[in-house]
């Protein structure tokens, strides 16, 4: 059983690492040809303009994340080329009476699918935000800062008996912050101050540093006496628990964003009673997409007993990158219809992978137990 499992294990790596290669050549070209609009146009002062070998790092830079994206597909075709393959030159049912039943190739072939797993895991949830992170800041250093649109991100706080709302325009290359906007209110809901600071960075002393600001501080416990104090200053330290991930998870996509930051920023909605929909339906998604790995090498292994004619192996190949690309469609379309439905979001993100799951289970008791 070992020489099996070796040559079992060796022709699906190889196959599976052919097809994604393929696959991230394929995005390498889409997205170089959509960052040339960009080249020979000027940034930021002292920054230069944006060139070749930007461009070529940004979309090197981006290749983490399509693998993510594309791990369990992958999986899919190359398992389903390696199933189909040995089913035409008749090799499995070589194996097959060598002792090679259906439990056993399934029990191989999930030990192999738990390497995919951990590996998809490895990926989503540290090499891609990394690269992904720093893809955005190389844009953002040669084109400007990085904003999600002409509002920017609204970040709520509740500290001592107050209600703060704060709004970030935009990340800056290194680190900082831009067009920063705080707004105070009391329990009842009145406005105590606000605060605009041209730019601000992020203080380890659990605070913001601002520069340029410009507060009004609104007294109103008088009707009569109402004030309104205006201060300018050079810098204000205004004290908050809103840490930089947060800002980052606020401002760029979350799925792109590590599970743990995304977990601590769920939390912190949660406490400031925000709506945490669409980030908790992210952080389920990013639990079981891994898993999905485990799905689609079930689905695969009935095309090991199928038996057809030379040639027909292109017809299930087909099949199978249409049913990776359905899987990844119904990933995203259950996201945006839990999203606007506000499904249950661990229901939301596993519901592709449970419906995959019962198919393969049922192509897997038809066509190899019960055939």
């Amino acid at each position: 059983m070992r020489t099996i499992r070796r040559l079992i294990y060796k022709e699906v790596l190889a196959s599976v690492a052919f097809v994604t290669l393929g696959f991230l050549a394929l995005f390498f070209f889409f997205d170089f040809v959509d960052e040339l609009r960009w080249i020979g146009r000027d940034g930021p002062a002292g920054a230069g303009a944006y060139q070749l070998p930007q461009a070529l790092a940004v979309v090197a830079l981006m290749v983490p994340s399509h693998l993510y994206e594309l791990l369990p597909i992958t999986v899919l075709i190359g398992t389903i080329f390696v199933m189909a393959r040995f089913a035409q030159s008749s090799e499995y049912t070589i194996l097959r009476t060598s002792g090679l039943g259906p439990w056993r190739a399934l029990y191989t072939l999930l030990v192999l699918a738990s390497v995919f797993v951990v590996l998809t895991f490895a990926v989503g949830d540290y090499l891609s935000p990394l690269s992904d992170r720093a893809a955005q800041l190389l844009k953002a250093r040669y084109q400007g800062v990085i904003t999600i649109g002409q509002t920017g991100a609204w970040l709520k706080e509740k500290q001592n008996g107050s209600t703060s709302a704060a709004n970030v325009g935009a990340l800056t290359p290194d680190g900082g912050m831009k067009n920063i906007r705080i707004f105070e209110f009391d329990a009842n809901g009145m406005l105590l101050s606000t605060l605009q600071a041209e730019s601000g960075r992020f203080a380890g002393d659990r605070a913001w540093s601002l520069s340029q600001v410009q507060r009004n501080v609104f007294n109103t416990q008088k009707a009569d006496t109402a004030t309104i104090e205006r201060q300018r200053t050079d810098s204000f330290r205004w004290p908050t628990e809103i840490t930089a991930e947060m800002v980052s998870t606020a401002l760029l996509k979350p799925d792109r964003m590590r599970t743990v930051d995304l977990f601590q920023y769920i939390s912190h909605l949660n406490a400031n009673g925000q709506s945490a929909q669409r980030y908790e339906i992210e952080f389920w998604r990013k639990v079981f997409y891994p898993l999905s790995c485990i799905v689609m090498v079930v689905l695969a292994l009935p095309f090991a007993y199928l038996h057809f004619r030379a040639g027909g192996i292109a017809t299930y190949v087909f099949g199978g990158v249409m049913a990776g690309i359905s899987f990844f469609l119904l990933n995203n379309v259950f996201g945006y219809i839990g999203n606007l439905q506000t499904w249950q979001p661990w229901l939301t993100a596993a519901a592709p992978g449970m419906i995959y799951s019962v198919l393969s289970l049922a192509a897997f008791g038809w066509l190899v137990l019960r055939r």
